[in-house]
């Protein structure tokens, strides 16, 4: 288990436990108030279950076991979000959003498969967004320029914390460095996925590396996606250096999602296309729901990267192992 801890030496909290679940109220607060006026989006209400069987769960890399149960007042089972990417799209169809304009809402999952380590929990707290786009936005510019809108809202919020408490002091980054997958993998080809997102985001403080889902020169994928929402030739990972836990932190996964084109090519290379019985499916093939641009931000991740914690039990309540709890607290990581 202390293999999936890193401890910075001599580490303390900036911040008392009640100071901090101050300060993770503040940035909420401030950032989806920043957030919603940069990328013109409204809150709001959206589902912590669906039902089995409905195509509307985010299937994330595929494989990944979902939280399900029956139900004693209906039939069938229901199962818990792992995050809202097709909701968000159908949500956008049935409230009648136009281009331009979009939704967020406060996501919270159950991911039972993930890790538990520094930046990792079973429990995933995020702002989930969708807007509208048009045919002609379906391009990297306007990527490049939604990532910038939000990497500047993220800014904005860490100069309020600052000025609030003061004792945080790590800057971070406003501008922002692209590069793809494939770019990244020439760079270092010798190297790991997360060994090259280290390497890049140490150099740049502030990356978004582009194309994740497709397969790369070496025949492997930078990282999994599934196909059914992210169009992979327009997506990203958002990533901030770390300089509390020495690492690259990825604060949020993007991107323009796919269209009906890009849909049938990534079923095909992904031995997915029974996913085209489901109605949302259809619904893209034949042009029925919005194009769009979407993601997740993480709520925990983010008050722990601007509140420069070591670990996100600091910033947030979950489960954990009783030996990384043991870890924690003994190390200066106070559990919430």
């Amino acid at each position: 288990m202390s293999e999936n801890i890193f401890i910075p030496e001599g580490y303390k909290s900036a911040l008392s436990l009640r100071e901090t679940q101050h300060a993770i109220k503040f940035i909420k607060d401030t950032f989806q108030q920043t957030l919603s006026f940069a990328v013109t989006l409204d809150r709001v209400t959206a589902p912590l279950i669906v039902r089995s069987g409905s195509g509307i769960n985010d299937d994330l890399n595929g494989v990944e076991r979902k939280v399900n149960f029956d139900m004693l007042a209906e039939s069938g089972e229901a199962e818990v979000v792992q995050s809202l990417a097709k909701w968000k799209r159908m949500a956008l169809y049935r409230y009648g959003y136009n281009v331009g304009e979009g939704i967020y809402t406060d996501m919270n999952a159950i991911r039972r498969d993930d890790k538990m380590d520094n930046v990792h929990s079973i429990f995933v707290d995020q702002w989930d967004w969708e807007k509208v786009i048009s045919r002609e936005q379906r391009n990297t510019e306007y990527l490049k320029e939604t990532v910038k809108a939000i990497v500047k809202a993220i800014c904005f919020t860490k100069r309020q914390v600052t000025l609030r408490y003061p004792e945080l002091k790590a800057p971070v980054c406003e501008d922002v460095f692209f590069i793809t997958s494939q770019e990244l993998e020439d760079m270092y080809p010798g190297k790991t996925a997360k060994e090259r997102e280290r390497l890049i985001t140490q150099e740049h403080k502030t990356v978004f590396l582009m194309q994740i889902g497709k397969m790369l020169k070496s025949g492997e994928p930078h990282d999994g996606r599934a196909p059914d929402y992210d169009d992979w030739e327009l997506n990203g990972d958002i990533l901030f250096w770390d300089d509390v836990i020495g690492d690259s932190l990825e604060i949020s996964s993007m991107g323009i999602r796919v269209d009906a084109e890009s849909l049938a090519k990534q079923l095909k290379a992904a031995n997915a296309e029974d996913r085209m019985q489901y109605q949302y499916h259809k619904m893209i093939a034949e042009d029925k729901l919005p194009l769009t641009i979407g993601g997740g931000i993480g709520q925990s991740r983010l008050c722990m990267f601007l509140l420069e914690k070591a670990h996100i039990c600091e910033v947030q309540a979950s489960v954990w192992p009783e030996e990384m709890i043991d870890i924690c607290e003994k190390n200066g990581m106070h559990l919430l």
